[in-house]
């Protein structure tokens, strides 16, 4: 499934929400990807000001990967 995440608070909701449908609390999603408890809670929030290496760590602990659409890739010229 693909999620249009265009705002920290849209990404914040999209965690929250797998996370829940996992069955994983707060602390659980925080020690399966090696963050605090408060990284998940604020992440979850929408702070804008998390760490990206957290929050792809988050992702991946979810079963979830970052995709970026719109950039030139690296095969085609700019």
């Amino acid at each position: 499934m693909n999620i249009t995440v265009d705002t920290p608070h849209a990404l914040g909701q999209a965690a929250r929400t797998a996370r829940k449908r996992l069955g994983l609390t707060q602390p659980q999603l925080a020690l399966a990807a090696g963050v605090g408890v408060r990284f998940i809670v604020d992440m979850e929030a929408g702070k804008p000001t998390i760490r990206l290496e957290s929050t792809l760590r988050v992702l991946h602990a979810l079963g979830a990967k970052l995709n970026v659409d719109g950039l030139p890739s690296n095969d085609r010229e700019l």
